[in-house]
């Protein structure tokens, strides 16, 4: 892989994990009891596994559809990315590579709640398993079509229903009760529990 392809893989990377990071950063300004809900809603391992896999999937590819969006448009510092040849590189493939080594760690019983793995280590992998997979599930209409129909009414159309319901969806099964609490706090104010 060349060191441009390096540097733009990196670069997707971070747009998808920060966005995330930021919205939990404002989250946590916004619910000062954040941690309190966190603990004691996502305190299994797995369940906070895929909740941050559900937060960050979702985030992630609002953000690469924001993106896509502005390079389409040619606004903003965003660009194609192409190889010395012109060929384009769509984002799937930086989604399928990070697809790839998450699944090489798991397979290592790396970050899989198995082991002697930190939690860390779990939360790492299931935030970059989440980008990986919105990577590439972004452009699901391309490799199912195998043809470029991105932004087609085909393509728009069923890559939003199935993402935007199916991210939603998760994030309320496997968060449902953190965030019905932190629903109760916001609408109703601090009530301390009874235990």
């Amino acid at each position: 892989m060349s060191p441009r392809l390096l540097r733009e893989f990196a670069f997707w990377l971070l747009i998808g994990g920060g966005g995330a990071v930021l919205a939990l950063v404002l989250l946590s300004g916004a619910f000062g009891r954040l941690p309190h809900h966190y603990r004691r809603h996502l305190a299994e391992s797995r369940r906070e596994r895929h909740f941050i896999a559900s937060a960050t999937f979702f985030l992630t590819f609002a953000i690469v559809r924001l993106i896509t969006h502005s390079i389409r448009a040619g606004r903003g510092p965003f660009h194609n990315i192409e190889t010395g040849g012109g060929r384009h590189i769509h984002h799937l493939v930086f989604g399928i590579l990070l697809l790839l080594i998450i699944g090489y760690l798991w397979l290592s019983q790396i970050g899989t709640g198995m082991g002697r793995c930190s939690i860390w280590a779990g939360r790492v992998t299931a935030f970059f398993f989440a980008i990986g997979a919105a990577l590439t599930l972004d452009e699901f209409a391309l490799w199912f079509n195998l043809a470029d129909v991105y932004w087609s009414p085909e393509g728009i159309a069923s890559v939003r229903a199935v993402f935007l319901f199916g991210a939603a969806l998760s994030v309320g099964f496997w968060g449902g009760p953190f965030l019905h609490a932190l629903a109760r706090d916001l609408f109703h104010g601090f009530r301390p529990s009874s235990r």
